[in-house]
């Protein structure tokens, strides 16, 4: 009898287990036919709204000429020169942006969060800089560092740098007591605390600001190149803009959307790696939403 009951206990499981598994297909169908289905829908509906006048391409562009202006960009290149460096350019100024911006938040989020006394001395100084307009200190790092690469970075920089340190502060505050006095009651040092109980507790915090900071560094980059550069997509924009080339805007703004949701995804492959350990969403262990 106890073996029967074994029996049908697997083969219950089994069925759960298949059963879930086949909503979980039938969900990532429905979210890639609902994106397909949008897009197609934007498209043609931009498309047939510029045909027929209703919309003026001059002023609204449509997507069989913003393809053309790509074509063109990509074969003949820019003004500025070819446009893969262009390309380049602007995912190097985001991506070194990415990284100081990142390592610095959460090096002050941590100390911050650990030293009451310094977060209480620079909570007003951090407030303030946070207030300024990111135009007006894009402005100033153009002054200081020129044209070139580094002004771009900074900028880029700044912008992720407080998306990280905030959640990095909040995850600091939000650590279990417990196990830090846990931790302390067996030896550990103030710096073995922080190591192997703190910044581990803090790094869903931190993660989860890593999505919006690599939207934020992007958008540091572009405007940076907008205030004045020698070669990236915020350029190209720029000049687009200037000539009334309102297919060369929007194809310039695709690439950058591209870009962004590539990093996006590799963002997500490297957010399921670091939290392994968490609980699986009920939807086959995909994170919803935006």
């Amino acid at each position: 009898m106890n073996s029967i009951a074994k029996d049908i206990n697997n083969i219950s499981e089994d069925l759960v287990a298949k059963s879930a598994r086949a909503r979980a297909r039938r969900y990532r169908r429905m979210v890639m036919g609902g994106r397909i289905g949008t897009l197609v829908f934007i498209v043609g509906a931009w498309q047939l709204l510029t045909d027929y006048n209703i919309l003026d391409p001059f002023f609204a562009g449509s997507p069989l000429g913003i393809v053309e202006r790509l074509a063109y960009w990509f074969v003949h290149g820019t003004a500025y020169g070819s446009f893969w460096y262009q390309i380049w350019v602007t995912m190097e100024e985001s991506l070194l942006g990415f990284v100081v911006g990142v390592l610095t938040g959460v090096f002050f989020g941590v100390l911050l969060g650990e030293i009451p006394l310094l977060s209480d001395i620079m909570t007003p100084y951090i407030k303030m800089v946070n207030a300024l307009p990111r135009i007006v200190l894009g402005s100033i790092f153009v002054i200081w560092l020129g044209l070139g690469l580094p002004s771009k970075v900074m900028l880029a920089a700044v912008l992720v740098f407080f998306v990280v340190f905030f959640n990095a502060y909040q995850g600091v505050k939000s650590v279990d007591r417990n196990l830090v006095a846990h931790a302390r009651i067996l030896g550990a040092s103030r710096l073995g605390v922080v190591r192997h109980v703190v910044v581990p507790s803090a790094t869903s915090w931190i993660i989860a600001s890593l999505h919006v900071a690599l939207g934020f560094s992007i958008i540091g980059a572009i405007v940076g190149e907008f205030l004045g550069a020698q070669h990236g997509l915020g350029l190209v924009i720029s000049t687009a803009q200037n000539s009334f080339d309102t297919n060369g805007v929007f194809g310039a703004m695709l690439v950058i959307g591209a870009i962004a949701i590539s990093a996006e995804g590799l963002m997500g492959i490297a957010e399921k790696r670091l939290l392994a350990w968490r609980p699986v969403s009920s939807h086959g262990g995909e994170q919803s939403g935006i």
